[in-house]
């Protein structure tokens, strides 16, 4: 896991989160963004299609949210 603190927050890295943020805001994404959100979106159908219960479903889903919003972006690429 890339522990780089992002300068902008001084806590947390850039997240897939905050990229979807920032490109709903209407700002031009690099094209290294763009590509991480696209593989955490694959990634997240491909994880969560595999549960095998609904349990199982709900902590993947929660895991998923938690990576989406702390996780670097870089992890996704």
């Amino acid at each position: 896991m890339n522990t780089k603190i992002d300068s902008k927050t001084d806590f947390f890295p850039t997240s897939i989160n905050d990229l979807r943020d920032k490109y709903y805001d209407g700002k031009e994404l690099a094209e290294t963004e763009l590509l991480a959100i696209q593989n955490f979106d694959k990634h997240r159908i491909e994880y969560l299609n595999s549960s095998e219960t609904e349990d199982e479903f709900d902590k993947r889903y929660l895991e998923l949210q938690a990576k989406a919003n702390l996780s670097s972006f870089t992890d996704f690429l």
